[in-house]
């Protein structure tokens, strides 16, 4: 299908003339800075934090490409990948009027940024399995529709997407197709791409192809820098640019831009820390599964394991009472008695196992 970026976004974000701040006007790194109303002097600590940041953040993207394979110009960051999801929610869908598509169960705040911008969701269950439903999704579909979201892994059940119901309604669609890919350095390559020489399961490598995806992705969980709250935002150029428009002015602090430059040159310290997670993933999922409560463990392809208990609710309780904290999913869709238990150290799954198995005599 023909994708037209100019006939999803609202008519206002089209013409949008977008605040211009003191480093839009002037990009240079040095002279005399008397544009921005900063102080002149120094932070109060001592520091020099007193000059605002790169609001691009163009010297992190040119390291960063390399890393993922795509172009500069291709990536936008953000507060958690939490900001680009609303800033796509709020620059295609007008309130009670465009909706968007989720498959359930999935990651809960694309339904709250539609929430909080009054924007209504068609939902199309997964199937049992954890897969998507592609005539199911399609039929669903509405001229007002304008963006669908794909968790791939998925959240909470931790399960790669097949590939080929992402590209059937990629090709099939005439909105935003979202991939979030906030789990994809711990999953394995599939077989086909791993035969075309890919290294990455990640649809990063089909932007080019596809002028409508959209691909997330987070520090968060691999790279093991949640508390900064950074997310990527992978797309066209095109789209980059809207993203640029209705974004704050400095979005990410020079602070947050200052340690992410560091951390890129640990890529191989990261790919390590993968290996040992996706390790005791392994172990874990061997553990439990001996283990008499444990009902049924989903595959994953995340740094979590979904797990089907008896009596989940209780068992949660229980943990918790222990000051052992997983997350209780056993309301969700599809995941009637779940726990979700994110893949901890050594010592914190040796932890949990030996109360499970107290409390599962």
């Amino acid at each position: 299908m023909i994708f037209d970026l100019a006939s999803i976004l609202r008519p206002h974000i089209l013409n949008l003339v977008p605040y211009s701040s003191a480093r839009d006007e002037y990009t240079g790194k040095e002279g005399v800075f008397l544009d921005a109303n900063e102080n002149p002097y120094q932070s109060v600590n001592g520091q020099q934090w007193n000059r605002y940041p790169d609001p691009y953040q163009w010297a992190i993207k040119e390291k960063l490409a390399p890393i993922k394979g795509v172009r500069p110009s291709q990536i936008f960051l953000g507060n958690g990948s939490d900001e680009p999801i609303d800033l796509l929610v709020r620059a295609t869908c007008t309130p009670r009027e465009d909706n968007i598509l989720i498959m359930p169960p999935t990651y809960g705040m694309y339904q709250v940024s539609a929430d909080i911008n009054d924007v209504p969701i068609i939902k199309v269950p997964l199937t049992p399995d954890f897969q998507i439903d592609t005539e199911k999704v399609l039929a669903a579909v509405t001229p007002k529709t304008k963006i669908i979201w794909i968790c791939s892994p998925n959240n909470p059940s931790g399960n790669l997407v097949k590939r080929e119901a992402i590209l059937t309604i990629l090709a099939n669609f005439s909105g935003l197709v979202v991939v979030d890919e906030a789990y994809i350095d711990f999953a394995e390559v599939p077989e086909s791409l791993e035969l075309s020489g890919s290294l990455t399961a990640s649809f990063t490598n089909e932007l080019d192809n596809y002028p409508n995806l959209i691909v997330l992705q987070t520090f968060s969980k691999a790279w093991g820098l949640a508390s900064l709250r950074l997310g990527m935002c992978f797309a066209s150029e095109e789209i980059i640019r809207v993203l640029n428009k209705i974004k704050p002015p400095y979005n990410l602090s020079g602070a947050t831009q200052a340690i992410l430059l560091e951390a890129l040159d640990f890529v191989e310290i990261k790919n390590q820390l993968v290996k040992e997670i996706l390790a005791e993933r392994e172990r874990l999922a061997q553990e439990l599964v001996v283990i008499p409560t444990v009902k049924h463990i989903y595959p994953s392809d995340a740094n979590f394991l979904l797990v089907k208990f008896e009596k989940a609710k209780q068992l949660f309780d229980d943990l918790i009472e222990q000051k052992i904290i997983v997350r209780d999913r056993s309301k969700v869709t599809l995941c009637e008695d779940c726990l979700r238990i994110t893949v901890g150290t050594s010592e914190e799954n040796n932890v949990l196992l030996e109360a499970l198995k107290i409390l599962s005599k």
